[in-house]
């Protein structure tokens, strides 16, 4: 029987398992930095030190979720063997002549691989994070911008909703919101049909207000994202594409309605406070001499100016975004209860944690560095975005 591997067996397996990893982070760098000229904001971000490594952390964790199915050494959600709590390195006793042989980062309480579920973790999370805060962002911007252009009644009304949500204590929202019982009110759904639909409004104005007088170009735009936009938000919503390509898995659409919900009265009040500032700068007051409509003024004058704030915003929140999946996950609240998500994985080792802490270390590391690489991102993006 082979011996348990060294700490620095350990590390060269590992190195040799991220591969794909290192390969598409070499190729990413070398790409962008020869062409960092022509890359406007994101070339820039070569120019920062802060920017780089924290672009090359998230983009490690980027390409881990990429290439998981080839990084992970066992089925993440497969109990191996009678052994439970294995050390780092340890080997596997029943493995197949063409199985892997090693617990990279040892096994947990129910003899499943802390490092393939590490790995495929990075997968569950990427997968929800970006989307949710982007669909959050769709929401606060298209409510944002004309409560900040316009103010008034509606930016009252607006401000005193957001406010509302605000007020209530994050965790305790999540919580009551992500709780299976929920799902029995009908009340994801509903908050998934008002949600959903804003993308489709955002584009459809953006579009419709570029090329209000090029009327092919606008029927064009519009109608594709009418048609590619109803065919996703009947599948994501409502689990009624009839195609299958678009649907979501009730434990998913609770997190993710939760996730948007929550997010969205703050980048609402960071556009409208954005918005309020730069409408009364003077191509604003140009644009509004040669005719302009307001929504082009809004959409296509004040929020690509407002762009260097928001997307540190955006990286920032991200960050947020997954601390607060793997508190979820972390409270039996995820996707799912055996799901390899971090926080469900910080969780099942939290439980022999004075014994074995590897098991819950692994994770919980995991989960620093990329909030760590998204704020690192967000400052070097924050320190080009300046000097722009």
């Amino acid at each position: 029987m082979d011996d348990a591997l060294t700490w620095g067996a350990i590390i060269g397996q590992i190195l040799m398992q991220f591969l794909p990893v290192w390969i598409a982070l070499v190729a990413t760098y070398a790409v962008s930095i020869t062409f960092k000229r022509r890359l406007g904001l994101y070339g820039k971000l070569f120019d920062s030190p802060v920017g780089m490594i924290g672009f090359g952390i998230v983009m490690f964790w980027v390409f881990t979720a990429v290439f998981a199915d080839q990084i992970v050494t066992f089925d993440p959600l497969a109990q191996l063997g009678s052994k439970k709590n294995l050390a780092p390195g340890s080997v596997f006793a029943d493995a197949a002549e063409d199985q892997y042989k090693y617990f990279l980062f040892g096994g947990d309480h129910l003899a499943r691989d802390v490092f393939s579920r590490m790995v495929m973790g990075a997968r569950s999370v990427l997968s929800i994070a970006p989307a949710a805060t982007a669909f959050a962002f769709m929401v606060g911007i298209t409510l944002g911008v004309p409560a900040g252009y316009f103010g008034g009644r509606l930016d009252t009304t607006l401000s005193f909703v957001a406010n509302l949500v605000l007020a209530f204590p994050v965790i305790l929202l999540f919580y009551l919101l992500v709780t299976p019982e929920i799902r029995l009110t009908g009340i994801p759904v509903v908050l998934a049909a008002l949600l959903f639909i804003f993308p489709i409004v955002f584009l459809t104005i953006l579009f419709n207000s570029r090329y209000f007088t090029d009327p092919k170009k606008r029927n064009l735009y519009v109608g594709m994202v009418l048609v590619v936009g109803l065919w996703a938000y009947s599948g994501l919503a409502f689990n009624m594409d009839p195609l299958g390509v678009w649907s979501m898995d009730p434990n998913l659409l609770n997190v993710f309605v939760s996730v948007v919900f929550v997010n969205s009265p703050t980048v609402f009040r960071i556009v409208r406070g954005i918005v309020m500032d730069l409408k009364a700068r003077d191509y604003v007051a140009a644009g509004q001499t040669r005719g302009e409509g307001p929504w082009y003024i809004m959409l296509w004058e004040i929020l690509p100016n407002a762009r260097g704030p928001l997307i540190v915003d955006f990286c920032l929140r991200i960050g947020y975004t997954t601390i607060l999946l793997g508190t979820l996950g972390f409270f039996g609240l995820g996707v799912a209860p055996d799901s390899p998500d971090w926080g469900s994985t910080i969780d099942d080792g939290r439980k022999t944690l004075s014994l074995f802490p590897h098991a819950a270390v692994v994770p919980a590391l995991a989960l620093m560095s990329l909030v760590l690489g998204l704020n690192l991102l967000a400052d070097g993006l924050r320190e080009e975005s300046l000097r722009d």
